[in-house]
């Protein structure tokens, strides 16, 4: 259960754990280079099972007070057990001890329910693809 795992603030993470994990959770996900993200982030919560990466969020931020939810993932045989909860708790508690004031998060609309369920209230937001 997820009282069990263990949950890491900037802790050692790499490339294959993460691609790994984000192949499990999201059929579009194309490999990709993490390093260059995570060196630019306010932070990075992981959760794992023993050694085992289980969960993961990204914290961005504009350097101010402005802080991101980015990349929340959750393997897949380990969803709907709080964990996806709790990353969220860790990111929210990361980004205020850095001085944050406002904690944002997109999310499709399949989402909503848990994003909602984290404390998040809806609101009117922009997108452009750019690529």
């Amino acid at each position: 259960m997820a009282d069990e795992l263990t949950y890491v603030a900037n802790g050692p993470v790499d490339n294959s754990e993460l691609n790994a994990l984000f192949a499990d959770a999201w059929l579009e996900h194309e490999e990709r280079d993490f390093s260059r993200v995570l060196s630019r982030s306010l932070g990075y919560v992981c959760a794992r099972d023993g050694a085992d990466l289980v969960g993961f969020v990204n914290v961005a931020w504009d350097g101010g007070v402005h802080a991101f939810l980015l990349d929340t993932t959750v393997r897949s045989d380990m969803q709907r057990r709080g964990i996806g909860s709790r990353l969220v708790s860790e990111a929210e508690t990361l980004a205020r001890e850095a001085g944050a004031g406002w904690l944002h998060v997109d999310y499709e609309p399949r989402l909503g329910e848990f994003y909602t369920g984290c404390g998040f209230r809806k609101c009117e937001a922009g997108l452009i693809k750019l690529s």
